[in-house]
Parts: C-alpha cells; sequence; structure tokens
C-alpha cells in the first residue's frame, strides 16, 4: 500500500523592509527541497499576473492612494491569491512559503495609515476565506537598523518603505503584538542574530510542523 502525499504546510515570512525576509526564505526553500519537499515561493502583494497588477499600484504609483482604498488594493490582491495560488499548492502537499500575508496588513495598513487594526484584518480574513498559515515567522528589527540596511543597498525606496520613522515604528509596534495575541502560529527572531541563526531557528520549527504533518491522524 503507498503512502499518501504528505499534507501542504504554509509558512509566511513578517516583519519591516530590511529584515532579511528573502534571504531566510531563501535558505529555508533550498533546505526542503534537499528534504524532498517540493516549494512554492510566492509575496503579497503579487504572486500572480493580478497580483503583480495591483503591487504596481500600491507599491510604485507615484500620487497617493487613499488609506483605505490602499486596504482593499491588499485585499483584493490576497482574495485573488489564496484562491488561485495558494490554496491549490496546499491541496497538492507542497510547502508554500510567502512573503508577506494579512499580518503585514494589519500593521502597515491598520497601525501604520492609523486605520482600525481589527477592521483591516477582518477584511484579509473574508478575502482569503479565513486561511492563516501553518506558521508565520516574525523577523523583528529596529526602523532606525532597517533603514541603515536599506540604504547600504542603494536602491529606490518604495512608498511604504518612503514613510519616516514613526510610521515604521508603529509598524514594529503592531507587527510584536499581533505575534503576542498568537504565539502559537508567530516565531518571532531578533534579525540582528547572524543569519546561520536565524536559519537554524526557523529549521528547528519547521521541523516541528513536518513532523505533525506526516504524523498518522
Amino acid at each position: 500500500m503507498t503512502s499518501s502525499a504528505p499534507r501542504g504546510l504554509w509558512i509566511t515570512f513578517e516583519g519591516g523592509d530590511g529584515a532579511g525576509k528573502t534571504t531566510q526564505s531563501t535558505l529555508l526553500e533550498e533546505w526542503l527541497q534537499s528534504q524532498g519537499r517540493t516549494v512554492l515561493r510566492t509575496r503579497e502583494p503579487g504572486g500572480t499576473e493580478v497580483g503583480n497588477l495591483i503591487r504596481d499600484i500600491v507599491l510604485h504609483h507615484r500620487g497617493d492612494v487613499a488609506p483605505r482604498a490602499e486596504a482593499l488594493l491588499y485585499a483584493a490582491d490576497r482574495a485573488h491569491h489564496i484562491e488561485t495560488l495558494v490554496r491549490p499548492a496546499l491541496s497538492r502537499g507542497e510547502v508554500v512559503i510567502q512573503d508577506r500575508y494579512l499580518d503585514s496588513s494589519v500593521a502597515y495598513q491598520g497601525a501604520g495609515r492609523v486605520l482600525d487594526p481589527n477592521e483591516v484584518r477582518n477584511l484579509s480574513l473574508w478575502a482569503a476565506d479565513d486561511a492563516l498559515p501553518d506558521v508565520t515567522v516574525l523577523l523583528d528589527l529596529d526602523p532606525v537598523r532597517a533603514r541603515e540596511r536599506l540604504d547600504a543597498d542603494d536602491k529606490p525606496f518604495d512608498r511604504l518603505e518612503a514613510e519616516k520613522l514613526d510610521f515604521h515604528t508603529r509598524v514594529r509596534t503592531a507587527f510584536l503584538a499581533l505575534a503576542e495575541a498568537e504565539p502559537e502560529r508567530f516565531l518571532v527572531l531578533d534579525a540582528t542574530l547572524p543569519a546561520s541563526e536565524l536559519t537554524a531557528a526557523v529549521r528547528d520549527r519547521v521541523s516541528t510542523l513536518i513532523g505533525d504533518v506526516r504524523a498518522p491522524h
């Protein structure tokens, strides 16, 4: 009798810009593939053709976008992304590694744009039909340090990266509050630690989850 395919696993990475999400996502992807797992790397906003069009509006549009309109655009991207990309991949037993999800909307559009965080979260949950990741890795970094890293990259800032320090301070505070409210879902890591230490901590948490999804029910 052949064993059934493993259940899919969904991992999201959160944190301010410059925290190292891309580096850790890449290292995790490489490790999971070495373990024989099929991995889908994706991001929000983006990940689909529709999502990339929305990404261009919310991150690169030169004019102002009203805060509520911005929140709705992110939610629209999320609805399409989850329905057409993430859920199908999970149903095939793949591991989804995703850069940003609804926690970013709560932090950036809720706290950053000073909208009601609960309304923003509920909007995102409705858009995604209540989908939540198996684990969310929050790479926590002081906004001043994050700006130093972004400046060192010497690349143009997008609309959110260009916001002032008080905006990014509110975003960081919101991320930490979300993690405190859902400790079973979040893995909070100090983004100033060496990349190797962060990688080891992420692998340890994901290894536990892989064991859980493979266990008989």
